[in-house]
């Protein structure tokens, strides 16, 4: 598997986070506003657990909503990245099953929480392409463009991870 080339002309999305199945949000850090100016997404006790994929200071959640952090790179991972993020895609699935509100984040709010959310879609029973679509078609038509991470969703994380790990 490849990495995918940076794309720097790939627009911030136009809102923090959005909804992509009922009580599971998608979003970034940063978003244009509607001024056309970028601005910061901070998250106070909107959500319930907030799982997320690149930590900057200042963006919250406000003390006491259930945080996870696990930083990886909007890029290739190894095994221990994908386990992480299969073990955060299944944390998120137990939210929803109780009801709770989820957001899962990155920086736009694109890839690496697309590939999260994907992957809980997966769990949930939805195809990898379905998942994708339905992310593209409520995030932003920009979400999952890192083609290795929809490689990785195509083959299917455990696959990918166990492939990942040999090649280590």
């Amino acid at each position: 598997m490849r990495a995918r080339s940076k794309q720097p002309d790939v627009p911030a999305p136009d809102s923090p986070w959005s909804e992509i199945v009922p009580g599971l949000w998608m979003g970034g850090h940063e978003y244009t506003g509607r001024s056309g100016d970028p601005e910061f997404a901070v998250v106070r006790d909107e959500f319930d657990l907030v799982l997320t994929l690149l930590r900057l200071p200042g963006h919250g959640p406000d003390e006491g909503v259930e945080h996870h952090v696990w930083p990886i790179p909007d890029g290739p991972l190894d095994g221990t990245q994908l386990a992480g993020v299969m073990r955060l895609a299944r944390t998120a699935g137990e939210a929803l099953d109780e009801g709770r509100s989820v957001l899962v984040r990155c920086y736009h709010g694109y890839n690496r929480s697309g590939l999260v959310i994907a992957h809980a879609l997966v769990r949930a029973g939805r195809a990898p392409e379905d998942a994708i679509r339905l992310i593209r078609s409520r995030r932003s038509p920009w979400a999952l463009h890192n083609e290795l991470f929809v490689e990785y969703l195509r083959t299917g994380l455990d696959t990918a991870r166990l492939l990942e790990e040999l090649a280590e």
